[in-house]
């Protein structure tokens, strides 16, 4: 006769192995694979006599234990169909879990495309040429300060994720729910390696961006094909130079943005970027028209914000954890140069493609720009609650993987794909009906609002596109799959730009809108590949071995 407990206990055990599909829980159990692996495994046992009366209160652990692992295992697979309890539109746990994360993140991550709206709408106020300038710096901006910036907040949100799981396991805490409220780290200051590596790269690679921008605008100005007679040209570097001043702030910041994401804390950061958004955008309506300084002032409005969001960033963070200290681990350096050389290749990639991009509208005059201009800041300001939606499948599945609980990470997968997909059908939607009314709050120019306006379907038609490419993004820096996230990129970088240079000189914006729509579809259909073929770490997630012994 197989072991009995009472039933209270038993619900507990079952409690404690399972993912609840009540609605009244918002957590996930994240007890280690092996365990569930232990509890689940059906055990034979000898056949119980048909005629004995049912004994009140006694079950059989074995029998029990084998009918909730094969309720969770058909739960799962409604999860991948997009059928039952655990389908489409229903927000579980792990789906609130996503939403409560990336929620804040969103507006966190909109920080620097916000002041470039910002600035936008003021600038445009000015004139075409001063429209077209900003957005031609904006790009060379981007070119020097992302290629750095992108890759060190990907990898310090992993890294710490995966170091904040670690070190709740060895203290014992956080193996029952997502530890992701900065309450439950009050109180205590942790010394994480990532952290100090992280903010020490970000000091030294800030002040190498501001040298870089501040004594090569002109060159930068040159390659992306800018003449030196162009109306464009002057306002256009006194913009860079200003904002290359912003540099150091921009990287610490972003650094400090991946600790808190990797600790699970979006609001912290929301916190930051909001005031520093209040404060750019006042500064903006001192310096650009009262005091008359045009470019300058925006870019000198844009610089103090960011100084202040660092600021607030790093006297939070140092509330949390050790942020400075002598004891940098030289095995974790050599890691986080090892990833971030990847994707300082993959962000190399998707940099020369839209700077390409940039380049061969700024020869077709300075009005196509301006306008190029507007659709191109509503993009990329829209995709960001995709990309919200990608922070929170990362560090979630980091903190999962690290702990190998291959369970919870299929779960994680399936949701924020579903999340995504959904988000970017209601945006395409939303932009289709709306973008005309808002393209019209950035400037007044008629010509420069026609040629946004033919763009609605460039910027509507991808958003799903888009969310796909950005949440799968999330999902290959959530198992540290940074391999595979730059060799992709080279590809559909390479393919994209080749069809660039031919389809812009023969039809225009056209072809330019064309050439980003083909870029953000082969990214989507290379990360779906990837999860579909099983390669690299998705085979141990997604192999069925895991999904039958889980």
């Amino acid at each position: 006769m197989a072991a009995t407990t009472p039933a209270p206990t038993r619900a507990a055990a079952a409690a404690a192995l399972t993912l609840s599909s009540s609605p009244k829980l918002s957590h996930v159990s994240t007890v280690p694979s092996r365990r569930l692996r232990t509890a689940t495994t059906r055990r034979w046992r000898t056949p119980r006599c048909r005629g004995k009366p049912a004994v009140e209160g006694v079950v059989d652990d074995g029998e029990d234990a084998y009918r909730e692992s094969e309720d969770e295992r058909k739960e799962e697979e409604a999860a991948v169909s997009g059928r039952g309890e655990l389908g489409w539109l229903r927000l579980d746990g792990v789906g609130m879990d996503i939403l409560s994360i990336a929620a804040p993140a969103v507006l966190a991550l909109a920080a620097d495309p916000i002041a470039a709206l910002v600035d936008t709408a003021f600038v445009g106020h000015l004139g075409s040429n001063e429209l077209a300038a900003v957005g031609v710096s904006i790009s060379v901006f981007n070119l020097v300060s992302k290629l750095f910036n992108v890759p060190l907040l990907n990898v310090t949100t992993s890294f710490v994720a995966e170091q904040q799981a670690v070190d709740d396991d060895y203290s014992g805490t956080g193996e029952n729910e997502f530890r992701r409220s900065s309450d439950k780290l009050a109180g205590q200051r942790k010394f994480l390696p990532a952290v100090t590596t992280s903010l020490a790269l970000a000091a030294g690679v800030g002040l190498m961006e501001t040298a870089a921008l501040v004594f090569g605008s002109g060159t930068l100005m040159d390659i992306i094909g800018v003449p030196m007679d162009s109306p464009v040209r002057i306002p256009a570097e006194q913009f860079l130079t200003f904002r290359a001043y912003g540099a150091p702030p921009i990287v610490v910041a972003l650094a400090a943005q991946g600790a808190f994401r990797g600790l699970m804390d979006t609001k912290t950061p929301l916190y930051a970027v909001g005031v520093g958004s209040l404060v750019n955008a006042i500064l903006d309506a001192i310096f650009v028209f009262p005091l008359g300084l045009g470019v300058r002032g925006a870019a000198l409005a844009t610089v103090t914000s960011e100084y202040m969001i660092a600021c607030i960033l790093l006297w939070k963070l140092n509330g949390k954890v050790v942020i400075f200290s002598g004891n940098i681990n030289g095995a974790g350096v050599f890691r986080y140069l090892k990833s971030g050389g990847l994707l300082i290749g993959r962000t190399i990639a998707v940099l020369l493609t839209m700077t390409l991009s940039t380049s061969l509208v700024a020869r077709e005059g300075p009005i196509p720009t301006a306008g190029h201009q507007l659709c191109l800041q509503v993009w990329l300001t829209i995709s960001l609650l995709n990309d919200a939606l990608a922070l929170a499948g990362q560090a979630l599945l980091a903190t999962e993987y690290t702990k190998k609980n291959y369970k919870q990470v299929r779960t994680v997968l399936y949701r924020v794909l579903q999340i995504g997909g959904v988000t970017g059908m209601a945006l395409a939607v939303i932009l289709f009906f709306g973008f005309g009314s808002f393209s019209s709050l950035l400037t007044d120019d008629q010509a420069v609002l026609d040629i946004a306006k033919s763009g609605v379907w460039f910027v509507a038609i991808s958003q799903p596109i888009n969310a796909v490419a950005f949440v799968v993004d999330g999902l290959y820096y959530g198992v540290s799959d940074f391999a595979y996230a730059a060799y992709s990129m080279f590809f559909a970088g390479a393919v994209s730009s080749a069809f660039l240079l031919v389809a812009a000189p023969e039809f225009g914006l056209g072809g330019v809108w064309a050439g980003l729509v083909l870029f953000m579809s082969l990214r989507a259909v290379a990360g779906l590949w990837r999860l579909g073929s099983k390669g690299g770490p998705w085979n141990l997630i997604l192999s069925e071995t895991e999904l039958r012994d889980n």
